[in-house]
């Protein structure tokens, strides 16, 4: 079982950056993709960005050129730099690992994009 909580989300301007973290606790020998969605009011659910284990990453057009997706191994921790960030970029952020079995998810954290 793996359990994942996120953290880094607020409130911030037009322009602005925030680095959510999503860390992971279990085993996650087995994950193969971990990745982050959002939800805006009213929306489907969204891929914003995953990296594979390889370390591969793609992006959501989006977001591409402004949102990064790093991880941290020792710390089981992956992080989303978002940058120049956007009114449309609110939402609520979630983060996902995809094992060969089944995925988890975390409880989200929300990001407000206003001026």
């Amino acid at each position: 079982q793996v359990h994942l909580v996120e953290s880094g989300g607020g409130l911030v301007q037009p322009g602005g950056s925030l680095r959510l973290s999503c860390a992971a606790s279990g085993s996650i020998f087995s994950i193969y993709v971990m990745g982050w969605y959002r939800q805006a009011p009213g929306k489907q659910r969204e891929l914003v960005g995953k990296m594979i284990s390889g370390g591969s990453t793609n992006y959501a057009a989006s977001v591409k050129g402004r949102f990064t997706i790093s991880r941290d191994n020792a710390k089981k921790t992956i992080y989303l730099q978002m940058n120049d960030l956007k009114v449309e970029d609110t939402a609520v952020y979630y983060c996902n690992f995809q094992g060969l079995a089944e995925g988890y998810w975390g409880q989200g954290t929300q990001v407000t994009v206003s001026s």
